[in-house]
């Protein structure tokens, strides 16, 4: 299933603030985020309906396994290449902003190659 940047986007920022908060809620996302509650609103309505969250009664938000893989492959193409820009002396505002860009339009392939390539250039100048 094809799934929009956008939607990419805010399950990352649950998965993100998962890790810092005990519970998520559409506040803590629309502040994160700096969107309005209505559009953060729209949204998680339509991630529940298309099975990437679970909203519960007290408005808890949870990111289902199918959310989950989408967010945590998201995140790690975000954590890599933000490294990999800093590393390559990319001041790390700019890296950030760039990582966000670049991580929704490389293929799974290329996202793999730039991995392995990566890990392995940067290995190599930490052992020199």
């Amino acid at each position: 299933m094809q799934i929009h940047q956008s939607a990419e986007d805010y399950l990352e920022c649950i998965l993100k603030l998962s890790r810092v908060r005990p519970v998520v809620r559409s506040i803590d996302i629309a502040t994160e985020m700096n969107y309005s509650k209505p559009s953060i609103s729209v949204a998680m309505k339509n991630l529940r309906l298309n099975g990437y969250i679970v909203v519960d009664d007290c408005g808890f938000i949870t990111l289902t396994d199918a959310g989950m893989e989408i967010a945590s492959s998201i995140y790690e193409r975000h954590l890599l290449l933000k490294k990999w820009l800093v590393f390559l002396g990319v001041d790390e505002a700019v890296a950030e902003d760039d990582a966000c860009k670049i991580e929704h339009t490389l293929s799974k392939e290329t996202f793999a190659a730039l991995k392995d390539h990566i890990n392995r250039s940067m290995e190599g100048m930490e052992n020199a």
